[in-house]
């Protein structure tokens, strides 16, 4: 193999992947739909991107090239028909991440929400220590300003996604699971089909690894073989924060509590409850891995988030703007509870783009229900990714049942002009659609007020 080519190389998981295999020094390039900043930071790093599909950019060494696709992108676009009717080794993007995964210790973060900002806590553990880990990251670390990290240390951290199941491609010596919410019922049909393939991840946790779930997740784990864990943001678990402290600007500090003793006086170095309890779920990981306490504890305290999770942008006595990747009902309701936590007494408006007809045909009333924690709400259109547009689907359906007067619905293109007109006090955008091209213009009329 000398070539590797991406169909979808613009995704987060796709992009991450990408980045290895050129700094292997193969030839990597690849297709997206649409250009995007990390799209531009692949072109810088060498690697070729196009975004017309075009056949004559694969590789024409049918035996030398390796392709590998994302299951967003369509069997029948134009360059997948291709590559399948040449003969290309073709794979998945999960595929070829569980191919890299088996020949390291693996330490695989899974769940419905949290996921991403607890595989960057484990991987800025690893590397804060001086130990040092690859790292295949669903999100921008803002420590090292990308999605991938590489290191000699054969230690591996992954996200594990459950979309389209990827993540049974994955037999982690360490796993996390924060949540088993539904979610991608388009894909998995019930929620009882969820729960079966995240027992069936759970299973595939080596015999003498370590599973680490969340205090009252719901979870089959009749066939799991590794130890179990338990761990909590404030109740009685194996691993666990006590003596929880609100300091000023959201942030907390804590005891952290494990199996063999305690510490005192630990901090996170991102505001807000949610991203403590995601704190807890990492540092257990790392000492079931061999990091001392003491190492991770300080680590943690240095951690910087990752870009679109609980991301705070401008943090000023009289105005607040966070930016947030929460698509799923749940991860709304459990930001803005944490943003209530942060910011005590003040009035909190959230942006909300909704993703996927499906999405918002499933979970319509649970949107509205989670938006009317906030005080006010600003409703965008659905982004549709991968879908067509579904008859009587529409970001109506989540709007009529927001229990809030203060709510409008709107087009995107309205939104900079309606907030130029307004004095929100603590403003959250949400969404996991293009809402993000709107994160610097919102920050620079926030900040300029």
């Amino acid at each position: 193999m000398k070539s590797v080519y991406f169909i979808g190389i613009g995704g987060i998981g796709m992009s991450a992947i990408a980045r290895y295999y050129n700094n292997l020094g193969y030839k990597v390039s690849g297709y997206d739909r649409t250009p995007s900043r990390l799209t531009d930071a692949l072109e810088k790093e060498g690697i070729e991107v196009h975004f017309t599909p075009d056949c004559t950019r694969i590789p024409q060494d049918v035996e030398e090239t390796l392709v590998i696709y994302t299951p967003a992108v369509s069997a029948t676009m134009e360059e997948m028909a291709y590559v399948s009717e040449k003969g290309y080794e073709l794979i998945k993007r999960s595929k070829a991440l569980g191919r890299i995964a088996s020949e390291a210790f693996t330490i695989a973060v899974a769940g419905t929400h949290g996921k991403t900002s607890t595989s960057t806590m484990v991987a800025h553990i690893y590397t804060a220590s001086g130990e040092g880990c690859s790292a295949f990251l669903g999100g921008i670390s803002k420590n090292y300003h990308t999605n991938l990290l590489l290191s000699k240390n054969k230690v591996l951290v992954a996200e594990a996604d459950e979309f389209d199941r990827s993540f049974l491609q994955l037999f982690p010596d360490v796993a996390v699971i924060t949540a088993t919410d539904a979610d991608h019922l388009d894909i998995y049909g019930t929620h009882e089909k969820v729960l079966e393939a995240y027992a069936s991840f759970a299973s595939q946790v080596k015999s003498s690894g370590h599973l680490i779930v969340k205090q009252g997740v719901k979870l089959d784990k009749s066939a799991v073989k590794a130890r179990i864990w338990s761990y909590s943001l404030n109740e009685e678990a194996d691993f666990c924060a006590k003596n929880i402290t609100l300091l000023p600007g959201g942030f907390y500090s804590f005891t952290f509590k494990y199996p063999q003793g305690q510490l005192e006086n630990c901090r996170v170095g991102v505001p807000g409850l949610l991203q403590l309890e995601n704190s807890i779920a990492a540092m257990a990981a790392a000492l079931l891995s061999g990091i001392s306490p003491e190492k991770a504890a300080e680590a943690i305290s240095t951690f910087l988030g990752a870009e679109r999770r609980l991301d705070v942008h401008v943090n000023l006595t009289d105005r607040v703007y966070i930016d947030d990747y929460a698509h799923h009902p749940q991860e709304l309701a459990s930001a803005l509870k944490s943003i209530r936590s942060m910011f005590p007494g003040r009035r909190v408006t959230a942006i909300f783009q909704p993703h996927l007809f499906t999405r918002t045909r499933d979970f319509a009333k649970d949107f509205a229900a989670s938006l009317s924690m906030a005080d006010s709400v600003i409703l965008l259109g659905i982004y549709p990714a991968r879908e067509e547009p579904i008859e009587g689907v529409s970001s109506e359906l989540i709007f009529k049942d927001i229990e809030l007067d203060n709510k409008v619905l709107i087009d995107k293109s309205e939104l900079l002009a309606l907030l130029s007109k307004r004095r929100d006090d603590v403003l959250v955008s949400f969404g996991a659609g293009d809402i993000d091209r709107f994160i610097d213009p919102i920050t620079e009329l926030v900040k300029n007020r």
